[in-house]
């Protein structure tokens, strides 16, 4: 037993000593690679070291070594001011510190020009049609004597841009006559008819009297299109032309055409037996709506009220009113000066724009 453990504690103590030898062994080999390495060789046209640290003759070690020192932190300095210029050099974009060979700062741009034969420069169409129809309303004096009806409108012009524009139009507005306009012109007409004259044939008595008065015009409409967005848009219109103003009474009557098996055959229509007309420059103004049916459609819905004032000149006539004492000596042929009055009514048309 002692033997045994004699022999294992030298076992023991001969290992460590093995161990002890290969680790001193493996550490002279490290420091002898360490001092085999050579220092690197700077140049003083490369390092920026003044040219007395640069010359190494007549200068002692700690001299070599301070010089070494300086122009290895100077090198690393000047490694980053050289990266640090070059990273700015490529984000500025100025050509004149790059030089000719770099491209121009990006240009702004600002509203793009469609500027073209059927365009203005801001986009919007040199052109503009329109057609419409809707209610006509009789306002003011004219109310007195006249019944809404229909009416029917189209024209085209210019926009000079998206704001202003000028339109040529063409407006025909149609109107009915009141009761009492129809019963005070009959009492007229039948004043001359006397009972002598009806025996004598020179006249029959008027019944079933009706009519009707229209007003067509000729007028140019500067237009301002009012700031919106979106599919809805409103302009204001401002207007001046010609207007003609007619109105005719009829009566019942009976006519024939010819049928070439039944010959002859009587119908019943009526005729014009009065006719009015009267001339006079007029005024419009007014404001409208439009709806777009889509983004990129030059089509609108519209719909616009205007008012119409038309300052006729007045006539003499026979009225229901004078026709006892001026008809009486009067010679002339207007039995209807309201015809002559001032006219104003009221359109509301609906239609298309493109």
């Amino acid at each position: 037993m002692n033997i045994q453990r004699s022999f294992f504690g030298i076992a023991c103590r001969g290992a460590a000593c093995s161990f002890l030898m290969a680790g001193t062994a493996l550490l002279a080999q490290t420091s002898s690679a360490a001092s085999t390495v050579k220092a690197p060789v700077l140049l003083a046209s490369e390092s920026g070291v003044p040219g007395e640290l640069a010359r190494g003759g007549g200068e002692s070690a700690s001299s070599g070594l301070a010089s070494a020192s300086y122009s290895s932190s100077l090198s690393t300095s000047d490694a980053d001011s050289a990266a640090t210029a070059d990273s700015g050099a490529r984000f500025n974009l100025d050509s004149t510190a790059l030089g000719s060979s770099q491209p121009p700062p990006r240009r702004r741009y600002g509203r793009p020009n469609y500027a073209s034969g059927n365009s203005n420069k801001d986009g919007s169409e040199k052109y503009t049609f329109l057609g419409g129809m809707g209610l006509a309303y009789p306002a003011g004096i004219t109310h007195k004597y006249e019944t809404p009806s229909y009416g029917f409108q189209f024209g085209g012009g210019r926009n000079f841009n998206k704001t202003v524009g000028l339109l040529a139009q063409f407006d025909y507005d149609h109107f009915g006559l009141q009761g009492l306009t129809l019963a005070n012109e009959t009492y007229v007409y039948n004043y001359y008819c006397t009972p002598l004259a009806q025996a004598q044939g020179l006249c029959t008595l008027v019944s079933g009297l009706d009519g009707n008065n229209h007003v067509w015009s000729f007028t140019l409409n500067p237009t301002f299109t009012l700031p919106t967005e979106g599919s809805f848009g409103a302009y204001a219109v401002l207007g001046v032309g010609f207007y003609h103003k007619v109105t005719n009474f009829t009566e019942p009557g009976t006519g024939y055409y010819y049928d070439p098996y039944y010959g002859y055959i009587p119908y019943t229509a009526n005729q014009v037996i009065d006719h009015y007309t009267s001339n006079s420059a007029g005024f419009n103004g007014g404001f409208g709506l439009t709806y777009k049916f889509s983004k990129f459609s030059n089509e609108r819905f519209y719909m616009e009220a205007r008012y119409i004032f038309i300052p006729n000149s007045i006539r003499y006539g026979v009225t229901a009113a004078n026709v006892a004492t001026f008809g009486a000596t009067y010679n002339g042929t207007n039995d209807y000066p309201a015809n002559s009055n001032r006219t104003t009514f009221i359109p509301v048309k609906f239609g298309l724009r493109f």
